[in-house]
């Protein structure tokens, strides 16, 4: 056995035994975990006349989401900032120690590339329950013009 599944197991068993005593790392990434950043879950849907962008965006303020639609590209931006509080409990206004975090803080940016122009008159953004739903109408498509030979 090696000496990483052995201190695996270890760590495995030390925290099912005694998880009150064993704390991870805050910061970094510990193997066999997902990487720090924002998780974002997006859904591109498209029907005749629009696009509808749906963004999973847990914990994020409004505010701090932007969106900027050029032509056809769509670029969604957000930002989870980590907010510390300080403790009430002696009246000192003594700060608290995180001992573990699996909370996600950082920045995202997410470009879409749709195959048709969007309408960035009529485009809607609504951030509801940490769903931020994009709704983005086709261009129409120009039409062709005659012009008169004089």
């Amino acid at each position: 056995m090696s000496s990483l599944t052995s201190r695996s197991m270890f760590e495995e068993l030390f925290r099912d035994f005694a998880p009150g005593f064993y704390i991870r790392p805050v910061h970094g990434q510990v193997p066999g975990e997902a990487s720090p950043g924002i998780d974002v879950r997006t859904e591109v849907r498209e029907d005749a006349t629009s696009f509808t962008l749906l963004a999973d965006l847990p914990g994020v303020k409004k505010e701090d989401i932007q969106v900027s639609i050029d032509a056809n590209v769509v670029t969604l931006c957000a930002e989870l900032k980590r907010e510390l509080n300080v403790e009430n409990g002696g009246g000192d206004g003594a700060k608290f120690r995180v001992l573990r975090s699996e909370r996600q803080y950082g920045a995202i940016s997410r470009s879409y590339a749709l195959p048709n122009e969007v309408d960035e008159a009529n485009a809607r953004a609504k951030f509801e329950n940490g769903v931020l739903t994009l709704t983005l109408p086709k261009k129409a498509a120009a039409k062709a013009r005659q012009l008169t030979v004089e």
